[in-house]
């Protein structure tokens, strides 16, 4: 769906019943980016991840969202990830807005709590406490009614998932997320 035209409440409010039939668990990833900088966005064959240092080159390790006390990133938003159907209703063919993950997943808190280990590639995420509330790029790209509607609804976490990297590993375009026990 490409639309010149940002998508009303009504409209994002009408996806959510599709949105919400997402597959639950062993998804393929369909894109995953890399954040050079500020407003650049590349799609590589892999990415490698740390506990240490989030996507190994990526923007996280000087310039996240969230800090700690001491001023350091807060790792519980070094990976996110994205609903493939949020990213069609919403992004609609603009500008990528930096997930480093995109997949046809069911983000909701009941079926992605706080705590649950993810499984990706080699790599092994946590799905963080955070909520990911969008940013004002997300409402001024895609709308304040965009925006409303991930507040609106906090327990189907719409803007996606942060996680925080517990172990290391690689991470492939080609690789799925498996909800580990």
């Amino acid at each position: 769906m490409h639309s010149d035209q940002n998508p009303n409440l009504d409209t994002l409010n009408a996806a959510l019943p599709f949105i919400a039939e997402a597959p639950k668990d062993d998804v393929p990833i369909e894109i995953l980016c890399f954040r050079t900088g500020f407003g650049d966005r590349s799609y590589p064959d892999s990415i490698e991840v740390t506990p240490q240092d989030g996507i190994v080159g990526e923007r996280w390790a000087k310039h996240p969202w969230m800090r700690l006390p001491d001023g350091s990133g807060d790792p519980r938003i070094q990976v996110s990830i994205l609903s493939k159907r949020v990213f069609d209703t919403v992004v609609q063919g603009r500008l990528h807005p930096g997930d480093t993950i995109i997949a046809d997943l069911d983000t909701s808190e009941a079926n992605m709590p706080a705590g649950q280990l993810l499984q990706i590639g080699s790599a092994v995420l946590r799905v963080s406490d955070a909520f990911n509330d969008g940013c004002v790029k997300w409402k001024t790209r895609y709308s304040s009614d965009a925006k409303d509607w991930i507040v609106m609804h906090p327990e189907l976490k719409l803007r996606g998932l942060l996680c925080e990297i517990v172990e290391a590993g690689t991470i492939a375009a080609t690789d799925r997320i498996v909800k580990k026990a």
